[in-house]
């Protein structure tokens, strides 16, 4: 069976169709500024510490990780403990997911142990598996921003022109699951978001 040649022809929808179901229209994610509802306001979130560098395995890159590399940690004296991204992949899902983060009231960044300070597009889906989620940060640690496949929009980015000015940390250590959640769920609360 041929097909027809002006390409894909949807068939019409009945009206019964059309009220049940679905709406049509996407919302728009609002933009913040002078003028916007929120009257500006936003909360930024900085993930300190984050254990996010790669090491060469064979001819390829990985992203450092306590599970795979522990022999190799333990051979340049260091302890596998503290190599730990998938803390900053279950913070990232959890920041990204939230409603604050949907209305378009959360900025992300992600400040490594090795210097490195990420910044992340509110629009960004963390992928949901570890290795993917690997294999995304090493790409963004050597080429130092990921694009959107649709687009010309940076997802993630490294900011090259970082300096410790720009963001003060505490000394005050939080647990990354508790406080990431507790915060948003503050904020939430606070602004109505929920």
């Amino acid at each position: 069976m041929a097909a027809p040649s002006g390409g894909f022809q949807p068939r019409e929808r009945r009206a019964e169709e059309q009220d049940e179901g679905w709406d049509a229209v996407v919302p728009k994610r609002p933009r913040l500024g002078a003028g916007s509802k929120s009257g500006g306001r936003r909360l930024i979130v900085v993930l300190e510490g984050a254990s996010l560098e790669t090491v060469k395995v064979g001819k390829t890159y990985e992203l450092l990780n306590c599970d795979k590399h522990k022999s190799m940690l333990l051979k340049n004296g260091r302890d596998p403990g503290e190599v730990r991204p998938d803390i900053a992949h279950q913070s990232l899902l959890m920041l990204m997911d939230s409603p604050l983060n949907r209305a378009g009231l959360l900025q992300v960044y992600v400040h490594t142990q090795k210097n490195v300070l990420i910044e992340v597009n509110p629009q960004t889906r963390i992928p949901r598996t570890f290795d993917r989620f690997c294999g995304l940060m090493v790409q963004l640690l050597h080429k130092l921003s990921v694009r959107a496949a649709d687009g010309p929009q940076k997802l993630l980015k490294v900011d090259v022109e970082y300096t410790e000015k720009m963001v003060s940390i505490s000394n005050y250590p939080l647990s990354a699951a508790l406080t990431c959640a507790k915060l948003t769920t503050a904020f939430e609360e606070v602004w109505g978001v929920i």
